[in-house]
């Protein structure tokens, strides 16, 4: 079964918790066993999975990307979005959870994030989920 979320962001970096959203397509596929794969179809936008109790942790997670990969630098690319190019590049495009009992299985901080560099913007997630079965 596949499913693509749309999820709008508001800034120019942002990390967006979509968890809900793909564990709701994981429930309609009545899938009990079996993996969920997640992929970002953008090159300025990545996936993540990370913390989602505490958001200091996404404000620490972008901080740190901004002063690794600043948004003004010595970039070639003409289009003026190299650092997030660059940042989608480190964070990913795709991302594999288990499904065990009908659920995703993370862990129990965990939470699965659109991470948005070059915002604000429309972004697609594609979710397909596979039964083991």
């Amino acid at each position: 079964m596949q499913r693509e979320l749309v999820v709008r962001t508001g800034s120019r970096a942002e990390l967006v918790d979509i968890t809900g959203q793909v564990a709701d397509v994981v429930r309609a596929s009545g899938v009990e066993e079996g993996l969920c794969a997640l992929l970002v179809p953008h090159t300025t936008a990545g996936l993540t999975l990370n913390e989602n109790w505490d958001p200091s942790v996404r404000r620490d997670i972008l901080a740190a990307l901004e002063r690794l990969v600043p948004w003004r630098g010595e970039y070639t690319h003409s289009e003026g979005n190299s650092a997030a190019h660059i940042k989608a590049f480190l964070c990913g495009f795709s991302a594999w959870v288990p499904i065990e009992g009908g659920l995703l299985s993370l862990g129990q901080w965990q939470g699965i994030y659109l991470a948005e560099f070059d915002g604000p913007r429309t972004r697609r997630v594609v979710v397909t989920v596979i039964s083991s079965s």
